[in-house]
């Protein structure tokens, strides 16, 4: 648990001291946030928070994908350490603890141990234990990074701003790929030029999904620009298209329910949201290709995706059996995390494949334990939206309210829930159909929901604290 000494920043750029009334900051009950830091710890958190900036672009863009020489620099790598030092250093020079643990926190711990726990019991353990070095343990530093520098609304909209630029970066590229015919499988599916996260069109199709209510929310919010909202606007527009055209089936119902979750909370961001969407979606509806309604209409026809299409219908459906049948066979410990596709009992059909859904993935392979823990992270991550969006309209009904936070907090905060709950709606239909439990886009949507209700919880305290303090 943090000191008394921890603190978290609204209104960043205000004169140190001040409040959005111009008042003292003000402590909560239990002492546990801060208002006011010296240069010297603000030029620390500052250069951890830049860290996170140059991890997240890195991520998302891969500029080693396109210059392959840049691979061996391992710029990713290198941007988390540069953002996880300075913020430890931060941390223990304020005599805080290591990292800023919170349940959320050690929720992602215990994931990781129960991946390291069963790794001994795996089919192949040091496959196991790869996932967990290669790819788990850093999604829990980044993670940890955002619980502790993501300490103020506006760094909260800059780093989501910096989300929805990259992943516009990706969707132009593929957009401009399915142009010219370059970068297709599958009777013209666009793959795209972009590997890891984005390495096949059903991945790509979910993380721009997961991306795409960021920038419908910027796009329609009255809060931005004209310029912002415009550049967001074109934004989607890419997104969308990308997403079409890698006529994926688990993406199409990813972004219908990403598409219904903003037009059920919309109102919050301007009245009319609802209706803007159904028009929106009405237009666009008409100038997709045929060839994509032909492959999402054999979502519910078997035999058409077999004689159409590459049958993956079917394999899907096999693959899944196979899956249930694994966490059967081995339901305390699983095959070991990652192991899967290379499990192959005598009885197996679909030899070589992974579970194309990701909760049953990580019941075969990590067991009872993985998958309870798995569960708790989806809830909290959706819980983590919904309390943002009842702390806010708690505190909009209260008088002290402007005390402790600005209407422009207010509605960032409102926004960015609604964006992140979108966002995770759209995630988990498409992680029906996805081997994706260990994969950055859930975790990076999670930290993000997590940090507008943990900025938000702040000052709902202070806001009870300074009524208790009123009388």
């Amino acid at each position: 648990m943090a000191s008394h000494s921890e603190r978290l920043v609204f209104n960043y750029g205000h004169p140190l001291g001040q409040t959005v009334a111009g008042r003292p900051a003000i402590e909560t009950s239990s002492a546990r946030y801060t208002e006011i830091a010296s240069w010297r710890t603000w030029r620390s958190v500052d250069r951890g928070y830049l860290g996170l900036l140059a991890f997240t672009v890195v991520l998302l863009t891969r500029p080693q994908d396109t210059l392959p020489a840049l691979a061996a620099m391992h710029f990713a790598e290198v941007a988390a350490l540069l953002g996880i030092a300075p913020m430890v250093v931060n941390r223990l020079t304020r005599g805080l603890p290591l990292v800023r643990l919170t349940p959320d926190t050690m929720a992602m711990l215990a994931f990781g141990a129960v991946m390291l726990a069963t790794a001994p019991f795996s089919i192949w353990p040091g496959g196991a234990v790869g996932v967990f070095t290669d790819f788990y343990s850093k999604i829990v530093i980044v993670f940890i990074l955002m619980m502790n520098t993501l300490t103020t609304p506006k760094r909260l909209e800059q780093i989501s701003w910096v989300i929805l630029l990259c992943t516009g970066y990706v969707a132009v590229r593929a957009v401009a790929d399915y142009a010219r015919g370059v970068n297709l499988i599958e009777g013209g599916r666009v793959a795209g030029s972009i590997g890891g996260m984005f390495g096949n069109p059903n991945d790509l199709a979910m993380n721009l999904v997961a991306f795409i209510p960021a920038g419908v929310v910027v796009a329609m919010s009255p809060r931005h620009s004209a310029g912002r909202r415009v550049t967001a606007a074109v934004v989607v527009f890419f997104m969308l298209a990308a997403t079409v055209f890698t006529k994926s089936r688990g993406g199409f119902l990813g972004l219908a329910a990403a598409v219904l979750v903003l037009a059920v909370l919309g109102h919050h961001i301007r009245r009319g949201f609802a209706a803007w969407v159904m028009v929106a979606t009405l237009l666009a509806l008409p100038v997709m290709p045929s060839s994509f309604w032909e492959r999402m209409g054999s979502i519910i026809d078997e035999r058409a995706d077999r004689a159409a299409f590459t049958g993956s219908r079917e394999s899907r459906r096999i693959v899944m059996e196979e899956g249930l049948a694994t966490f059967a066979a081995h339901p305390l410990t699983g095959v070991g995390a990652g192991q899967f596709k290379n499990y192959n009992p005598p009885a197996r059909r679909e030899r070589w494949r992974e579970t194309h859904n990701a909760p049953l993935q990580v019941a075969a392979e990590m067991g009872l334990v993985g998958i309870a823990i798995y569960i708790v992270l989806i809830w909290r991550a959706v819980r983590a939206g919904a309390s943002t969006r009842r702390q806010l309209q708690q505190l909009t009904r209260r008088h002290d309210a402007p005390v402790v936070m600005s209407d422009a907090d207010r509605a960032l905060l409102y926004e960015q829930s609604i964006a992140a709950s979108a966002g995770l709606a759209g995630w988990f239909v498409c992680a029906m159909f996805a081997s994706v439990a260990y994969n950055w886009t859930f975790y990076f949507l999670f930290a993000l929901a997590v940090a507008a209700r943990l900025l938000t919880s702040a000052r709902f305290q202070e806001a009870r604290a300074w009524a208790q303090a009123r009388g």
